[in-house]
């Protein structure tokens, strides 16, 4: 027999509107009014050790935004209210939340998804879980859990959600690792395993080098034995970051000018063509890629970082079997919501790479969570590092 309860409470969803969460206030108060709940039986409190009481209203301080625009302009630290109903909800103290480059871009209204306004920033970290309601069995109090799908909404100091909007992962690995490893490694993982069969001897080549995915993808591509040919723009420092990927198994570095240069053949003479270049540049960038590629190869890109369009020869995807394909972690996630096994699977994996030390930390700064402002302000250098909200 369905519950009245549950059919005529509407349960509130981290992504919901204000204006929405009040209603579901009023019609909270007037239907409990109306209809008080039956006392826990004594087989209730016995099966679940402490019966949680139906409705229970909390609150968290979280980083709102009503409308897109700079975060100095529209991301403000406001006391939200919470519903946690006792029966499908879990509540969670969120411990840390990276601020992303498509953090940012939602901010702006830039990305592939929009929030419903009001909206708590925020795709990715880590929390806590204090308490589950008694027909959760999937996490319980203690576990370390991460947002299953984007837009979860993690600039908050707590959250109530269903089991199902978060994934469990273990909590013995470093706070940074926990909080980062849902995008960017993810991203890698999923680039490196869905398109080719990569085996160990292989060579993947990537413009982008340095950033978090790239990272991602040198530690991820050593630990299997696959050559990585890693290209970055020049800089005044340029020889302590080629030194920086080496020491993360980088294969070859090289700056974008070399894909012009001798020095390419001098590298084909040690190593395989690619069979597979990861482009997140876009442009001339992309475009020098290709010259290299082993025919029948496939070029994936997930970013556009030069806001240039990514030129393709005709004589590559005709006469030399050319694949190109796109790519984005947020639409991959979207797409296996209903493969539980299959996330959990990649996560695993990630993880035991993070454990075995075959996959770091990224370098990053950890500010304090009212002191965001000063996070969103590094943001804006492209050339700083990963700023990462403490919620503790």
């Amino acid at each position: 027999m369905t519950c009245m309860v549950c059919e005529l409470t509407v349960i509130f969803s981290v992504s919901a509107g204000m204006g929405t969460r009040l209603l579901h206030r009023t019609i909270r108060k007037n239907y409990f009014l109306r209809h008080p709940l039956p006392k826990p039986t004594q087989k209730q409190c016995m099966l679940h050790r402490t019966f949680p009481k139906p409705i229970s209203n909390l609150s968290c301080e979280a980083l709102v935004y009503r409308r897109h625009g700079a975060f100095s302009d529209v991301l403000h630290l406001e006391e939200v209210p919470l519903f946690y109903n006792g029966r499908e909800d879990i509540y969670i103290r969120m411990l840390a939340a990276p601020v992303n480059p498509a953090d940012i871009n939602m901010l702006h209204g830039n990305y592939g998804i929009t929030p419903c306004f009001p909206a708590i920033g925020g795709n990715e970290g880590v929390g806590e879980v204090i308490k589950v309601g008694c027909n959760v069995n999937s996490v319980k109090p203690g576990d370390w859990v991460i947002p299953t799908d984007s837009g979860f909404g993690t600039w908050t100091t707590h959250a109530v959600c269903q089991a199902h909007q978060v994934t469990s992962i273990p909590n013995n690995i470093s706070l940074i690792s926990a909080a980062t490893v849902s995008v960017n490694p993810c991203t890698a993982y999923r680039m490196l395993m869905d398109f080719v069969t990569l085996n160990p001897g292989d060579t993947v080549i990537q413009n982008g080098a340095n950033s978090t995915v790239g990272q991602a993808v040198i530690q991820i591509c050593s630990s299997m034995g696959i050559n990585t040919i890693n290209v970055i723009r020049d800089r005044p420092n340029v020889n302590a970051l080629i030194e920086k990927l080496r020491s993360l198994g980088a294969t070859y570095v090289i700056t974008e000018e070399t894909l012009q240069k001798q020095e390419m053949a001098d590298i084909f003479k040690v190593v395989e063509r690619p069979k597979l270049a990861l482009n997140c540049v876009g442009g001339r960038s992309a475009g020098d890629l290709f010259t290299h590629l082993m025919d029948g190869s496939t070029m994936v890109t997930y970013g556009g970082m030069s806001r240039k369009p990514t030129p393709v020869p005709a004589k590559a995807v005709i006469f030399r079997n050319i694949k190109l394909y796109g790519f984005w972690m947020t639409q991959w996630k979207k797409d296996n919501l209903h493969d539980v096994a299959k996330i959990k699977g990649m996560l695993s994996d990630l993880i035991e790479m993070v454990r075995k030390g075959h996959l770091l930390e990224p370098a990053c700064t950890q500010i304090p969570f009212k002191e965001y402002e000063t996070a969103f302000h590094d943001s804006l250098n492209p050339c700083g590092s990963k700023n990462i909200l403490i919620m503790e």
